[in-house]
């Protein structure tokens, strides 16, 4: 009897503890909910996907993007997408000229954004490989344009809080970014200054499994040459591929996952061709042709085993495309409530990825975070060899829209997250 009753006890503790400890995983946000009364418009219809001229614009954008990113002598990973859409979210804030710099470096005008994303995410709804969120958060006191929150609603799924942008508010936002990515991305932010009066995030997840998972005797060791000549040991995944791809400085391929509509895409400089000036040949129109249009060609694939993460701040390589006046005290962000001549602009774009690239698939997350202030195989020799032991490109792609979900440089893959 003293026996069952103790174990009676212990049933309970473990119940207790395992209860306790779901609570504590759950990401409750403590901020007031401003979406009350705020419904999204609902379209019926059939779901398009978006045309020819918004998806070469936001291709553009992504390698425009990568290349003003991309940092010399280190692997760098970017989000696209992810920084289009808190961007994008931000763009029906502004007026006049800071619009319109905003629409120039992003390619497409305030109207097309939000057309883009609302197609966009309609074409989602049924899938669970990508998971897109977004939110934003205003400063108790700030006076919301409620136009601005039915459009971010409508457009974007955008959710919206008022809080007091105190340490709870900084935990509220990087427990979102962490249950939104799955855990991959932490946090997003390091702090709120007293002069931040908005944020405007995004987070996405993505987790798919390879069309064909690698099996054991498909792993095997071999030597990764940095750019500097060092070697590195790594484990490679070999396989043979059948969609080949190519251009005048490289040669690459392309790896469906089990949800056919994404793809891993890879591309090796070719020998004496570096990564800048494989990135300088391409633009958007250029990789989406050859994203389109693989050569069905068979292809012995090694693929070196990496996970790599990354985080930057954006504001620079942003000003330098062409968005100055956003971030100056001279931004008109009207469009967001508040009052004219408050002077609130952009002042920092946080971006933070994950990836991971194993014998099952891909795992990748992004977050990004715009901060607004007020002032104040065996080698088959018939078929062509892309083995990625040297510093590649490489790519996370739709292939309903061609745009790369995540674009990035390896040249260490021992480096890990």
């Amino acid at each position: 009897m003293r026996k069952s009753k103790c174990t009676l006890i212990v049933c309970l503790l473990l119940i207790a503890a395992i209860s306790l400890n779901l609570t504590a995983c759950v990401a409750k946000v403590h901020a007031a909910d401003l979406m009350d009364g705020i419904k999204p418009n609902t379209q019926t219809g059939s779901v398009r996907k978006p045309d020819e001229a918004r998806q070469a614009a936001a291709a553009d954008f992504a390698l425009r993007l990568f290349r003003a990113a991309n940092e010399s002598g280190k692997s760098t990973l970017i989000s696209p997408l992810s920084v289009l859409s808190a961007l994008s979210m931000t763009a029906n804030g502004a007026k006049d000229e800071t619009l319109g710099q905003m629409e120039k470096t992003l390619g497409m005008t305030q109207a097309e954004l939000n057309e883009y994303f609302l197609s966009y995410r309609k074409l989602l709804e049924d899938g669970k490989s990508l998971r897109l969120a977004n939110s934003i958060w205003f400063r108790d006191g700030f006076a919301v344009n409620r136009d601005f929150l039915q459009t971010n609603a409508d457009c974007y799924g955008a959710d919206a809080y008022q809080a007091p942008f105190d340490n709870s508010t900084l935990k509220d936002i990087n427990n979102w970014v962490n249950d939104k990515t799955d855990g991959m991305i932490p946090e997003i932010l390091d702090e709120l200054s007293k002069d931040t009066v908005m944020c405007l995030v995004n987070a996405l997840a993505f987790d798919c499994k390879w069309q064909e998972e690698y099996e054991e005797d498909d792993i095997r060791s071999g030597e990764f040459t940095c750019a500097d000549g060092s070697k590195r040991t790594v484990d490679f995944l070999h396989s043979g591929e059948s969609e080949y791809l190519e251009t005048a400085y490289a040669t690459g391929f392309l790896r469906p996952y089990k949800d056919s509509r994404y793809a891993f895409a890879a591309l090796l400089p070719n020998q004496g061709v570096s990564l800048e000036q494989l990135l300088a040949d391409l633009d958007g129109g250029a990789l989406r042709d050859l994203l389109e249009n693989p050569k069905w060609e068979p292809v012995s694939v090694s693929l070196p085993k990496f996970e790599t993460s990354y985080d930057t701040e954006l504001s620079q390589v942003l000003k330098g495309m062409g968005m100055e006046l956003p971030f100056s005290e001279q931004a008109d962000f009207s469009g967001l409530g508040g009052t004219a001549g408050d002077g609130v602009h952009i002042s920092r774009v946080l971006h933070k990825t994950f990836l991971s690239v194993d014998e099952t698939g891909t795992k990748a997350a992004a977050a990004t975070a715009v901060v607004m202030e007020k002032a104040a195989a065996p080698v088959d020799l018939s078929c062509h060899l892309v083995n990625l032991d040297r510093p590649f490109l490489y790519m996370v792609i739709d292939r309903e829209t061609n745009l790369p979900l995540f674009i990035g440089t390896m040249l260490d893959p021992t480096l890990g997250a």
